[in-house]
C-alpha cells in the first residue's frame, strides 16, 4: 500500500473522547515504525486529561483547540505543530464553529493510555463526604488516541 486516498480509510469513534473520531492512515501493518492517524473533534468536542507512554507529533490541518500539555495551556490552531512527550499529561477541547483536525504521528511501540479526569472514570465511589476516583487504564484499541 504505497498510496491510496485517505476517503477509504474508516472513520471510527473514539470512545474515550467526546464528538471525537479517527481515521488510522498507516498502521503498523504498513509501517514498521511508525502510525498516522488523523483525528477530527467536532465543535466543543475533545479528549479528557490522559497519558500515553509513547510520545506524539501532531500537525494541525484545521480549527483550533485548547490543549493541556503537562501545566501549559495552549490554544493551536491550523498550520500549528505539538510536540507531546511520552507520559505528559495532555487533553483537548475543540474551540469555534468548525471541526478541530490535525494528524498524529505516534512510534509503534506498546502504548499504556491512563485516563486522569475523574469524569471519565466509570462508575466513580461516591461517599456521603467525597467522590473517590481512580486512573483508568484503557487498553489503546478502545481509547484510540
Amino acid at each position: 500500500m504505497p498510496c491510496r486516498p485517505s476517503s477509504s480509510v474508516p472513520v471510527e469513534a473514539v470512545p474515550a473522547g467526546t464528538g471525537t473520531s479517527r481515521q488510522v492512515l498507516i498502521g503498523p501493518d504498513v509501517g514498521p515504525n511508525f502510525a498516522l492517524r488523523k483525528f477530527i473533534m467536532d465543535p466543543g468536542g475533545g479528549m479528557p486529561l490522559h497519558t500515553n507512554t509513547v510520545e506524539h507529533e501532531q500537525y494541525v490541518l484545521r480549527g483550533q483547540a485548547r490543549v493541556v500539555l503537562g501545566d501549559e495551556v495552549l490554544e493551536v490552531k491550523k498550520d500549528d505543530v505539538v510536540y507531546i512527550p511520552g507520559g505528559v499529561p495532555h487533553s483537548y477541547e475543540a474551540l469555534g464553529d468548525e471541526p478541530f483536525e490535525f494528524l498524529c504521528v505516534v512510534p509503534n511501540h506498546p502504548d499504556e493510555t491512563k485516563i486522569l479526569d475523574p469524569l471519565v472514570t466509570r462508575g466513580p465511589v461516591v461517599t456521603e463526604d467525597s467522590v473517590v476516583t481512580e486512573e483508568l487504564v484503557v487498553p489503546e484499541d478502545e481509547l484510540g488516541c
